[in-house]
């Protein structure tokens, strides 16, 4: 039986189920663990299934960021430091990175209670996850606030990615599978990934077809 729900009755919806609902409506998503630093060195850490590709020239990012709250440091971090970290999820780390978006007080590292190692280069004060296999460096560039639910849009510059070579094929191309990578529906449902393959560039006129992949 197929259901039709309207505006209204999304906004009659118990909180909870509403949230969850349309949290989980758009699909698979993007899942990270977005590292930051205060001013003074103090680590936080957060997970985050709200990245997004904006362009590749220059390299750009984007992050929502839920409206600000008590103890919600990353926001704060960003904006006073200039730089964060993006770091993929694997399978045996799930249940650790999703106890990062526990409500911890403030001057209180995510790293350290919830079983993460903290990672650092000398061009960049935000932490890397040591765990996990896919590490980027983020500058921020600019922020957008969004009046209609109070979120803002962070929008980073990549400045350092650190993977092993052999997830990145010869076009360049980051095999998500290879390196354990995993994503999330929702807010509380976790996936690991098998490829259907690589489909080449669509022209009209000519048809596209699967190509082979040197990973």
């Amino acid at each position: 039986m197929i259901m039709m729900i309207t505006k209204s009755q999304i906004g009659d919806m118990e909180k909870y189920y509403r949230t969850c609902l349309i949290n989980s409506l758009p699909g698979y998503k993007s899942l990270h663990l977005v590292g930051t630093a205060d001013p003074y060195g103090i680590s936080n850490l957060c997970l985050f299934n709200s990245i997004f590709h904006i362009g590749a020239n220059p390299p750009l990012l984007g992050m929502v960021c839920r409206p600000d709250t008590p103890n919600h440091d990353t926001l704060s971090n960003i904006l006073a430091t200039g730089c964060y970290t993006l770091n993929n999820v694997l399978p045996q780390w799930h249940q650790h990175a999703h106890q990062t978006s526990a409500n911890y007080a403030s001057g209180k590292s995510e790293f350290e209670l919830c079983g993460f190692t903290e990672f650092y280069t000398e061009k960049l004060k935000a932490p890397f996850v040591e765990q996990s296999t896919i590490k980027i460096g983020m500058e921020l560039r600019k922020t957008i606030d969004i009046d209609i639910n109070n979120t803002t849009i962070v929008i980073g510059e990549i400045t350092h990615i650190m993977l092993d070579e052999s997830v990145v094929g010869n076009d360049g191309f980051i095999d998500h599978t290879k390196a354990g990578t995993i994503t999330v529906a929702g807010l509380d449902s976790y996936y690991t990934t098998q490829p259907l393959g690589r489909i080449s560039y669509a022209k009209a006129g000519n048809e596209a077809h699967l190509i082979l992949t040197d990973n």
